[in-house]
């Protein structure tokens, strides 16, 4: 099974383009970790179509947030479907459980007693100054924690989050995440 983990950073902002559909953003960079490879790699959007083989051929995708946020803003760039390939929101996941939202950090903290290398601000910030490898790292970083954490809830059916000093634990029902899917997929670019 050829897994993609993503995390997807944007150049602008929400109230920047007056709305709040991810489809209307811009991205900066998006970093990814391919598991038929084993190797982390990042893509500006003139090296997108390096990217879509690659996610073509994924069985599937992973990553935080990614069904509400990033899947719907990448394929604003790609001329297929990318919502065609089976993927797990991490962040989906827990909300079904505790019914609402946390954020990456947290989690981070709570599973993998680590802290994220900074936040999306700072990579918006990082990208108006051309600092791109401080936002390639700091992308790649997300992946890999994005990664630790998939690994973590498939092997422990679980994960935990922290809360201020609390550390809480939410139970994930990992049974179909690697259950492959035959998909009406079909690749849309010629290759």
């Amino acid at each position: 099974m050829r897994k993609i983990v993503f995390d997807v950073e944007t150049s602008n902002l929400f109230q920047d383009v007056g709305s709040s559909n991810p489809a209307d953003l811009s991205i900066s960079l998006l970093a990814i970790y391919d598991s038929l490879e084993d190797k982390y790699s990042s893509f500006i959007e003139s090296e997108f179509p390096s990217l879509w083989p690659i996610l073509e051929k994924a069985d599937l995708l992973i990553g935080y947030n990614s069904n509400h946020f990033d899947i719907p803003l990448l394929n604003k760039y790609y001329s297929g479907d990318l919502t065609k390939i089976k993927s797990v929101d991490l962040l989906e996941e827990i909300r079904k459980v505790i019914g609402r939202r946390v954020r990456l950090d947290q989690v981070a903290q709570g599973t993998l007693e680590i802290s994220k290398s900074g936040h999306g601000l700072q990579a918006l910030e990082w990208w108006k100054k051309g600092e791109i490898e401080k936002v390639r790292a700091y992308c790649i970083d997300d992946v890999k924690i994005t990664k630790e954490l998939y690994d973590y809830a498939l092997k422990n059916g679980k994960l935990f989050y922290k809360e201020g000093p609390a550390k809480l634990e939410v139970k994930i029902d990992t049974r179909l995440w690697e259950q492959v899917e035959k998909t009406a997929f079909t690749q849309s670019l010629p290759f």
